[in-house]
């Protein structure tokens, strides 16, 4: 018997993150039929001894080579026949048979995708479900100083929000926060699998691009999971930071180089270049603004220093990449 949904996991390096997640979908999921495929991104530990030990019934597949996100799903949804795949995160914990009431809305609803209110571990919400901008304007809202300036126009002019801070009811959305992403296979037939240039980030922001143009995506946000976020991640990369604002270091890196391939392939050229302009002209917006904070604060001029070295260094690097981009014929964008 084919299940109706497949619950798709990319472990790298967490055995027991991806446990704990298991253990929450086989004890809170419930009415349905389905199957769980673990995807090894080639951890090179025992992830499989301990994950297969704790739970023999899911599926395993070990790729041969670090992956990444995109590429890792991909192979599991080709090897998957259900009507519905669901990417989760290793790093998120499901509560309330969430799984299962997402499914049953969205089975019967004609959206193509859906996700859910996800929370941090303190249960305050995170962002879930996000809204297109022109050229993708939004990836400049980390930059330094530059950020707050565009946010404080954004305010002034009333445009609207990019994301939902909390959703609470079913609302619709432009892309869904990969950490749980549920598709209908109708919809992947048409729009296509993820685009494997992608390593880590801003491959569902693309893919949802494609997806909307077969229907309607929407957040279920009477339902949530708990993310715990980035705990594969920043232990790859050496990284301490949450989210999508840190520029400096090696996950600033991939988050940046990552954001300007969605860039070019969904808005085009000159908004790549446009973006990358702007953010090469933040170097020493950063360099310089940072010093007159600092003594305005009270602090050693050239505090910021080492952060703003990393930025540039980044900003630097993302350059080399530009014929590459440019061309947008297949390339593999991980930095690591």
């Amino acid at each position: 018997m084919v299940p109706v949904i497949t619950i798709i996991i990319v472990n790298y390096k967490t055995p027991q993150v991806t446990v704990d997640c298991l253990r929450t979908i086989f004890d809170h999921t419930t009415n349905i039929s389905f199957e769980v495929i673990v995807v090894d991104n080639a951890s090179g530990d025992n992830s499989r001894q301990i994950i297969c030990d704790s739970f023999p019934v899911v599926r395993w597949i070990q790729m041969s080579y670090n992956a990444g996100f995109a590429r890792a799903n991909n192979e599991a949804i080709r090897q998957s026949d259900s009507e519905i795949v669901l990417l989760i995160n290793s790093d998120t914990l499901n509560e309330n048979n969430a799984i299962g009431e997402t499914f049953g809305l969205f089975r019967s609803s004609s959206y193509v995708a859906c996700g859910l209110q996800l929370l941090h571990a303190d249960r305050s919400p995170q962002i879930s479900g996000n809204f297109v901008i022109l050229g993708g304007l939004n990836h400049l809202l980390p930059l330094p100083y530059i950020g707050n300036f565009i946010k404080t126009l954004g305010n002034i002019a009333g445009v609207k929000k990019t994301n939902i801070p909390l959703a609470e009811i079913t609302m619709e959305v432009d892309w869904i926060n990969g950490a749980f992403l549920m598709v209908k296979r109708v919809a992947i037939d048409k729009a296509g699998l993820m685009d494997e240039d992608f390593f880590l980030y801003a491959e569902e922001a693309e893919w949802c691009s494609r997806l909307q143009k077969v229907g309607k995506l929407c957040i279920y946000g009477q339902f949530n999971v708990i993310h715990l976020e980035g705990q594969s991640a920043n232990k790859e990369f050496g990284s301490s930071g949450k989210g999508y604002y840190n520029l400096y270091d090696r996950k600033g890196l991939q988050i940046m180089l990552s954001n300007f391939v969605r860039i070019r392939k969904q808005f085009g050229v000159f908004w790549y270049l446009f973006q990358l302009l702007v953010f090469t002209f933040a170097v020493p917006v950063y360099m310089l603004l940072g010093i007159v904070q600092n003594l305005f604060t009270a602090r050693k001029p050239f505090h910021h220093f080492a952060a703003a070295l990393g930025f540039a260094a980044n900003v630097g690097r993302v350059w080399t990449y530009l014929p590459a981009i440019i061309l947008n014929k297949p390339y593999f964008y991980k930095v690591i």
